[in-house]
C-alpha cells in the first residue's frame, strides 16, 4: 500500500485571481490523526535587552519586540503550522517568529531565513518517539504579495508572485523563477554536483531527491489537484470558495489516510485597502469538511478563547522533560471534545452539520457586507470568542 502523502497544503489568490480586491489565503495543517490543534493570541509586546525566546527544542535570542499574532498549532509544539499577525501577514507552515518579527511577507522572508542559515533546521517533528523529521517550504502572505519559500538544510530560494494563484504542497517546485537565494546556493550546488555550473539553474531539479519516497510522489498529485482547482476558480476566489478548496476530498487535500488527516484549516481575507481590517477563519478542529470556520480580527481588545487552547502541564509536559516523549497526555481542549462527540453521534449529526453550515455562510454574507462597509463592525474582539461559545453550544 502507497504511503499517505505527508504534506500540508497552502493557497494563495492576489488580484486578479481573486472576485474583489482583495488577497486570500487559506492553509490545512494535515498532521497525525490523533493530534490536537490549538488556536492561540499572543498579544504585542516589548522584551528585556539580550532576553531570549525558548522555542521547541533550542533557545534563541528574543527580538526587542514582537507583532500581535494567532496560531493554529499542533498543541504540543511551540512552534504553529499557520497564523497571522496584527500587520496582515500570513504564514503557512512554522509562522511563529517570521510573524512576530514581520511587519510584510517580504520582511517575514528575511526573518525565517536569517534564522535558517543561522541554526539550520530539524527536531523531531511530532510527539512520538518514532522519527519524522523534514525540511519546510513555506508560504508567505500579506496584503500587497505572496513569498514561496523553499529550504533544504540550510539553502533557500523564493519566489515572488504578485498576481494569479499558486499553490504548494511542501516540496520544491520552485526551478529557475528565483526572485531571491542563500547566497551560497549555486556554488554549494555545484560543489556537491547537484548542478554542472552551465545553463539556466532549477532549484528544485537541483535540490531534489533522486528517487523520491512515495509519500512526495503522492505529494505532487496533491500539488496537481490544487493547482487543478485554483485554476477552476481563477478570477473569482473568495473565502467560501477557499474554504471550498481545503474541504475537498477528491484531490486529497482535506486528508484522511493511514494516520493522517487534516488537523486544523485556515483562510484569511487580507483587503488591499489598509483601512479595511483583516478577516482571519479559523477552525480548531479536525477535518475541514466537519467543521466550521470562525472569524478572527485583531483588534485592541482581543478577548482569550480558554475554549480552543489546551491544558498545560508546565516542566511535566514530556515534550520538555528528558529524555522526551516518554509519555502521552491528554490535550484536547473544549471544543475538540464538543466536537468530536457531536459529528459522531448516530442519530443528528449529520443534520447539526448542515446547521452549523448555514451558519458559517450567515456569518461569511455579514463579514463580506462589513469588508465592503455595507455594515459596522461591532465588538471585533469578542468575534472569534462568540462563535467558538456558540459552536460549543450547538454542539450540547
Amino acid at each position: 500500500m502507497a504511503e499517505a502523502p505527508r504534506s500540508c497544503d497552502c493557497f494563495v489568490s492576489l488580484p486578479p485571481g481573486s472576485k474583489d480586491d482583495h488577497v486570500i489565503f487559506g492553509k490545512n495543517s494535515d498532521r497525525p490523526r490523533e493530534e490536537v490543534q490549538e488556536v492561540v493570541y499572543f498579544p504585542a509586546s516589548v522584551h528585556p535587552p539580550a532576553s531570549t525566546v525558548q522555542c521547541t527544542y533550542i533557545s534563541i535570542p528574543q527580538a526587542p519586540c514582537t507583532h500581535a499574532v494567532v496560531l493554529s498549532r499542533p498543541a504540543w509544539l511551540w512552534g504553529a503550522e499557520m497564523g497571522a499577525n496584527e500587520h496582515g501577514v500570513c504564514i503557512g507552515n512554522e509562522a511563529v517568529l517570521g510573524l512576530e518579527r514581520g511587519v510584510s511577507a517580504r520582511e517575514a522572508l528575511d526573518v525565517i531565513t536569517s534564522l535558517l542559515e543561522s541554526y539550520g533546521q530539524g527536531g523531531a517533528c511530532r510527539e512520538t518517539l518514532e522519527p519524522f523529521s523534514y525540511h519546510n517550504t513555506f508560504l508567505l502572505v500579506d496584503r500587497q504579495e505572496a513569498w514561496v519559500l523553499e529550504t533544504a538544510g540550510r539553502l533557500w530560494a523564493a519566489q515572488n508572485i504578485t498576481a494569479g494563484v499558486k499553490n504548494i504542497s511542501n516540496q520544491l517546485t520552485i526551478s529557475s523563477d528565483i526572485s531571491a537565494e542563500h547566497r551560497d546556493l549555486r556554488t554549494v550546488a555545484q560543489d556537491q554536483g547537484w548542478w554542472s555550473g552551465e545553463g539556466c539553474f532549477s532549484f528544485c531539479e537541483a535540490l531534489s531527491l533522486e528517487n523520491p519516497p512515495a509519500r512526495m510522489q503522492l505529494a505532487q498529485q496533491r500539488y496537481k489537484g490544487g493547482t487543478a482547482l485554483l485554476k477552476q476558480h481563477n478570477g473569482a476566489m473568495t473565502a467560501e470558495v477557499m474554504m471550498s478548496i481545503l474541504r475537498d476530498k477528491a484531490s486529497g487535500i482535506c486528508m484522511d489516510s493511514e494516520g493522517f488527516c487534516t488537523t486544523g484549516s485556515m483562510v484569511s481575507i487580507l483587503p488591499r485597502d489598509p483601512d479595511v481590517p483583516c478577516v482571519h477563519f479559523l477552525t480548531a478542529t479536525p477535518d475541514p469538511s466537519r467543521s466550521v470556520f470562525k472569524p478572527f480580527i485583531f483588534s485592541e481588545a482581543v478577548r482569550a478563547v480558554s475554549m480552543v487552547m489546551s491544558p498545560q502541564y508546565g516542566p511535566d509536559d514530556p515534550v520538555r522533560t528528558r529524555p522526551r516523549f516518554q509519555k502521552q497526555v491528554d490535550r484536547k481542549h473544549e471544543l475538540y471534545r464538543a466536537h468530536q462527540t457531536a459529528i459522531t453521534r448516530p442519530d443528528d449529526g449529520a443534520s447539526l452539520q448542515e446547521t452549523m453550515r448555514y451558519l458559517e455562510s450567515q456569518c461569511l454574507e455579514e463579514i463580506e457586507a462589513m469588508l465592503r462597509g455595507e455594515i459596522q463592525g461591532q465588538e471585533l474582539g469578542d468575534l472569534f470568542y462568540d462563535c467558538v461559545d456558540a459552536e460549543i453550544k450547538f454542539y450540547q
